[in-house]
């Protein structure tokens, strides 16, 4: 049987699945970075754009969010983030191909910042991700739709 992956749009009841899912995936990539959060600085980052906040689903799981925006120039994804149990199950390459999707149909790019050791990095590159630009803390990628310029 195959797997569902989906989104459903966050809602309130969802902030302590959120906190959950932000202290194991994030903590260890900011602890590289030498930033230290409070459970009340990371409720600020999830509450930092929350209607761009989707749940990610597979089958009737949570297991992750992917907080993007629609801009009228490009999609900008916010935030991504799989429990780390479900690292490395080809998830995120079929999240980001929705997205790629999503992008397509409107003929725009696609946009995100990763950190400097984030691992998520590799998975951007692999699918068509570009650095545009390196600071002290993240990459600021690019993936643009082959349509854009026709």
């Amino acid at each position: 049987m195959k797997t569902t992956i989906s989104f459903k749009k966050a809602s309130l009841q969802d902030k302590p699945f959120l906190l959950e899912l932000r202290k194991a995936s994030m903590t260890e990539h900011l602890a590289q970075a030498g930033i230290v959060l409070s459970d009340e600085q990371h409720f600020e980052r999830i509450d930092e754009f929350f209607a761009d906040s989707h749940i990610i689903y597979k089958d009737e799981e949570k297991i992750g969010l992917v907080k993007f925006a629609l801009l009228e120039e490009h999609l900008h994804i916010r935030q991504f983030q799989i429990m780390p149990a479900f690292h490395n199950c080809g998830i995120g390459s079929r999240v980001l191909a929705l997205l790629k999707k999503k992008a397509q149909e409107r003929n725009i790019a696609i946009t995100l910042n990763v950190l400097l050791e984030n691992p998520a990095l590799k998975l951007y590159q692999r699918h068509g991700f570009i650095i545009e630009k390196e600071t002290q803390l993240e990459y600021q990628m690019r993936w643009q739709n082959s349509a854009e310029h026709e």
